[in-house]
Formats: C-alpha cells, structure tokens, sequence
C-alpha cells in the first residue's frame, strides 16, 4: 500500500504544490515540522505496516530537525515499511544499505534544520521589532471556557477551532 503524507506549516497554507502521485491513504496536517509530536504524522506511522511504502513529497515536509528526521524514518524502516522522497529521489527501506543516499539524507535534513533556525531568529528580531514600534500585541487570547463549553455540547474540536479561529491543538490544549 502506498501512503501518503503532507504537511504545511500554518493553517492559509494549501497542499497542492506537493503532488505525491496515486496513493491509497493520505494523511494531511497543517502543523509546524520542529516537533515530530504531530498527530497525522503519528496517526500515519502507526497506520503503515510491513510492506506499505510512504510517499512525502520532500524531506522537509518531514521533519524540521535532523534528529526528527533520522528518528521517524528508522521507526518506518524497523516497522519494514519503506519511505520515498519524491523532490529529493531518495528511498529508505529496512535493507537499504545506501551510504550515499544517508549521506544525502543527513545533509539535506541538516539544511532544514539550519533553514527553521534562521527563520527563528528573522521572527524573534521582527517581533522584537514590531515591539519597540508598539504594533506587535502578541498572541491572540484562547478563550478556554468557551472552547470546554462548546465540546461539552458535542462540538467536534475542528468545528470549535474553525469557530474560535485558532488551532486544533490549541482546542485540544485547552481541554485537557
């Protein structure tokens, strides 16, 4: 069975310059890559079984971090499931024994990492920035109460994130 999985890194984000081709299953997320603690992406790694391929478009789509990265798909490979990226050509599979190929993988994942750093540090110094000009109010509030309420109610946690405007982790966040 062949998966696949997509990822952006904010919620006005779409998927469609990462075509992955015929799939049987797609997870999709709209989450940041600097932390594997992504549902899709775990809901998908318990999903594949033995035999299955993953398909992600490119390295980055991933993982953001170089441990991340090498983490998830030793995880896949030790499950016997195979992963592709389909930007970078590269294939790792339990019987790989590619060192080119790893080579590649380590320095392409150090760039992304390297890549979230910089874009880190361009936020904090604009943010910084916005501070001393008095434009930057910070975060929007989550109203908790309200987002309990709503799933007391049986509101499912995307209806109250599009309804509160924030994320689905922030709803899952503030219910627990």
């Amino acid at each position: 069975m062949r998966v696949g999985y997509r990822r952006v890194s904010s919620a006005d984000q779409d998927y469609h310059r990462q075509e992955l081709g015929e799939i049987d299953k797609l997870y999709e997320e709209k989450e940041s890559g600097g932390s594997a603690d992504r549902q899709a992406l775990q809901d998908m790694i318990a999903y594949v079984r033995s035999g299955d391929e993953v398909v992600v478009y490119s390295i980055d789509r991933l993982a953001r971090n170089l441990r991340d990265l090498q983490t998830i798909i030793q995880e896949l490979n030790d499950k016997k499931v195979s992963i592709s990226f389909l930007s970078e050509r590269l294939t790792f599979t339990a019987d790989s024994n590619d060192a080119f190929a790893k080579l590649q993988l380590q320095m392409l994942g150090a760039f992304s990492e390297y890549e979230r750093n910089i874009i880190r540090i361009r936020q904090a110094e604009g943010i910084k920035k916005a501070k001393a000009r008095g434009v930057y109010s910070g975060r929007k509030k989550i109203n908790s109460e309200k987002i309990r309420e709503l799933h007391a109610t049986g509101v499912t946690p995307t209806v109250i994130a599009q309804r509160m405007g924030c994320s689905r982790q922030s709803v899952y966040r503030s219910l627990t």
